[in-house]
């Protein structure tokens, strides 16, 4: 069968397969990956793509880790899967949890694993409704996010989500949920009053959207330290800062959403380093295998496990997933950690980044790109009818990709934003090569 055939076959077979943002129109010809190795996609008809999505923002030890594949493989001969519930552990589980254990922050000791983003989201939720309710509180239930958050695709967790694409088709979201302005600095939709930064006056969005509620009924505020989906907002320095200072003033519990920003991705290994934040809780998945193999997992303050293990048996935190602690999973994701530290990749990610920044910064050659930002290699650009007036151009950016797509290049537009994040084994010729790709892109254009 020739590869002609063979790819014809596999699209007829794909069509069995509901994909996630499923439209017809979206798929109607994909890119069949057939194999991948370091930065690099191969399709089945032999053509050769840099990925510089790392696949959805995870793969960050770089594809075709053989170091990776062995250890799962040797999990697996030993012990595949076992329960994690109560009564039951395994010897990977138990190892990664003390190896991330005060690795994001001092406070951070506490670890439960899930399989993914939405699932550790969802389960800082629970844990917040349950910490209040524990602490006699249980009127505490308003969960605070942002406009152009992005935190996974389950019920609560797509009504935390601040992008209504993903709430209109499905009824969401649940009650419960309210969204303030995003910390943006080249677009912020709020009010700055005078002789206020915008990193205090997002932050005071904040604060009033926890007074109008009602303190009493405000259970948490959850935020990412770079808003990924909703189109790569940098926050201002400082921002952060106060946000925490809000949050104790009000007593409400501070969810830090390090989905896509964790192990490396911004030039630490995890972003609250940035500026020494303390979340109550710190939910974690992508990077922590490198998507080598699903797992994700939260993080949860000392104060927070005190209550859960002083609850009587009566009052248990009987929550859990069956692949919770998965033993292969686990393994993976400690020897993938291990590995981001020992080949220096965070510090890789910082050097990497900078000069991919760099690089798009000379694309400003042409009028339509502006507000390059990002930190390591978690970066975008937008593209504007015209600077002045900073009117987002999505079309452009959905027409840049698609051409980038077919030279070689693999981006993602979100809106009007082009977003980057390669993996973090990426080097200063491979980063040239991206830019040269866009550039070229939108000389033709």
């Amino acid at each position: 069968m020739t590869a002609t055939l063979e790819h014809a076959t596999l699209v007829e077979q794909d069509k069995h397969q509901l994909h996630g943002l499923h439209h017809p129109e979206r798929h109607s010809n994909p890119f069949v990956v057939e194999h991948a190795e370091g930065v690099w996609l191969y399709g089945d008809d032999d053509r050769k793509v840099l990925d510089a999505m790392a696949g959805l923002w995870n793969v960050n030890v770089g594809y075709g880790s053989e170091e990776l594949a062995r250890v799962a493989y040797e999990q697996m001969k030993k012990l595949a899967y076992t329960s994690g519930f109560a009564g039951m552990t395994n010897v990977p589980s138990a190892q990664l949890a003390d190896k991330l254990a005060g690795m994001a922050h001092p406070t951070l000791n506490s670890i439960y694993f899930t399989s993914g983003g939405s699932e550790s989201n969802e389960t800082a939720f629970k844990t917040v409704l349950y910490y209040w309710r524990q602490m006699g509180k249980p009127e505490k239930r308003t969960i605070i996010s942002r406009q152009q958050a992005y935190h996974g695709i389950t019920m609560a967790a797509t009504s935390a989500t601040g992008l209504d694409k993903y709430w209109k088709m499905f009824g969401l979201p649940l009650s419960g949920f309210v969204h303030i302005d995003a910390p943006n600095a080249y677009r912020f939709t709020g009010s700055v009053h005078d002789g206020e930064s915008l990193a205090d006056a997002a932050a005071r969005a904040l604060e009033e959207k926890i007074l109008s509620e009602g303190p009493e009924t405000v259970a948490a505020f959850i935020a990412e330290p770079i808003q990924g989906a909703g189109g790569l907002v940098v926050p201002p320095a400082g921002y952060f800062a106060r946000v925490r200072e809000i949050c104790d003033r009000y007593d409400v519990l501070l969810i830090i959403d390090e989905v896509i920003t964790g192990f490396g991705r911004t030039g630490t290994m995890f972003a609250v380093e940035h500026e020494n934040l303390r979340p109550d809780i710190l939910c974690f998945a992508k990077g922590v295998t490198s998507g080598y193999i699903p797992l994700g997992g939260i993080m949860v303050s000392d104060a927070i496990r005190a209550v859960i293990d002083n609850a009587p048996e009566e009052m248990a935190w009987n929550h859990g997933f069956t692949y919770s602690g998965h033993a292969a999973a686990c393994a993976v994701g400690l020897r993938n950690v291990e590995m981001i530290e020992e080949q220096g990749l965070v510090e890789n990610s910082r050097i990497m980044g900078d000069r991919l920044r760099t690089g798009l910064e000379s694309l400003r050659e042409f009028r339509q790109v502006d507000n390059v930002r990002g930190r390591g290699l978690l970066n975008g650009l937008e593209l504007v009818k015209d600077r002045e007036s900073r009117e987002p151009d999505a079309d452009l950016a959905g027409q840049v990709c698609t051409m980038a797509m077919a030279a070689g290049l693999r981006v993602r537009p979100l809106g009007n934003t082009i977003a980057f994040s390669p993996p973090l084994t990426i080097n200063a010729d491979e980063v040239d090569q991206i830019v040269d790709i866009l550039g070229g892109v939108l000389d033709r254009i």
